[in-house]
């Protein structure tokens, strides 16, 4: 009997061994140090979930964690997701990860974008969403009504920074994050400051994006704002440059030329008074900034310098700037012919 007993004992002992493994001990079958599980909103079903986990060797023993997953009512919770596993992981970790709906946050980085349909697919190679959700919701004008701005302005909400989401959150809780930021930004002193120069926040905002794409010299960007603002006050074209590229939608333009101008387009600050209808990229807060804080001056004009250090040079009467612009032109042709010459002899 005593044999018998210490028998039932140890097959006891090792049945709870070998399903404290199972459930405690390494489960994942997949090779790499870690993978992501995607539970997708549409599909959040225990066929689905088991499916994707069949498929990706997430882990070794399906029907063990089939089981498991039923006994600690996980299907009863599913919680659409991003859910990092790491190799080694044991079953009762990950179902609880994924019961608690304890998600890998997404970090949206935004640096330069131009256009709100670079914006989707930013957002649709990040999140559960595809990219035409994203720009009807953006071009959708009720939507935008809720933020004070048109599907035109959108893009006035949006900072380069970097966002912290989930991986299905909705279109419109990712702009009302932005939106939200964007709030913190325009506290009363920088309002106060748009309002001197004439500006609202979303026009500096556009003021500031042309100025974004017409150079990365730090110390030349206050005195551009000023420029334009001095055109936009005697009702001269702005005749900016990345304008006509953006109306265009080719932005490896080198050199704007006059067929290029001719584009029928409110984007086309060569033809139309004022700014244009919306951003043409999305300025950094130092470039809002320079905005804000560009100094009194009585410049109409500015050419990029001739040493092709970057900067540029400013002028109050159109004679100077032509001096100014022809020295440029000269250099740049120069250049060209200087490297024509090489690839000839090459």
């Amino acid at each position: 009997m005593k044999k018998l007993l210490l028998i039932i004992f140890l097959l006891i002992l090792i049945a709870g061994a070998y399903l404290g493994w199972t459930f405690l001990g390494p489960a994942t079958g997949f090779k790499e140090d870690t993978k992501f599980l995607y539970i997708k909103t549409d599909s959040a079903d225990k066929s689905a979930i088991m499916q994707t986990i069949k498929q990706g060797d997430y882990i070794h023993n399906l029907k063990a964690f089939q089981w498991l997953a039923n006994q600690m009512k996980y299907w009863n919770s599913i919680k659409p997701g991003k859910y990092k596993i790491d190799k080694g992981e044991s079953m009762l970790t990950i179902i609880r990860r994924l019961r608690n709906g304890q998600q890998t946050p997404v970090d949206l980085v935004i640096t330069r974008i131009r256009t709100k349909e670079n914006f989707a697919r930013l957002i649709a190679g990040k999140f559960e969403i595809d990219s035409t959700n994203m720009i009807s919701f953006l071009n959708n004008a009720d939507s935008m009504a809720n933020y004070g701005v048109t599907p035109e302005t959108a893009m006035t909400v949006v900072l380069p920074n970097t966002y912290t989401y989930f991986w299905n959150t909705k279109p419109e809780n990712i702009y009302k994050k932005l939106y939200d930021e964007s709030q913190k930004f325009w506290d009363d002193a920088r309002k106060e400051k748009a309002t001197q120069k004439g500006l609202s926040s979303q026009q500096a905002y556009i003021l500031a994006s042309i100025i974004e794409e017409e150079t990365n010299a730090k110390t030349d960007k206050p005195n551009i704002a000023s420029v334009y603002l001095n055109r936009i006050k005697i009702n001269m074209p702005l005749q900016a440059d990345p304008t006509v590229k953006f109306a265009l939608k080719d932005f490896g333009i080198k050199r704007i030329l006059h067929k290029h101008l001719e584009v029928e387009s409110p984007y086309n600050t060569y033809r139309n008074l004022g700014l244009p209808p919306g951003p043409v990229t999305t300025p950094s807060q130092e470039t809002i900034n320079a905005v804000l804080d560009s100094p009194p001056t009585d410049y109409i004009y500015f050419v990029a310098n001739s040493d092709f250090s970057g900067t540029h040079i400013f002028t109050t009467n159109y004679n100077d700037h032509l001096k100014f612009a022809r020295q440029y032109q000269q250099e740049l042709n120069r250049l060209d012919s200087t490297r024509k010459a090489k690839q000839g002899v090459n």
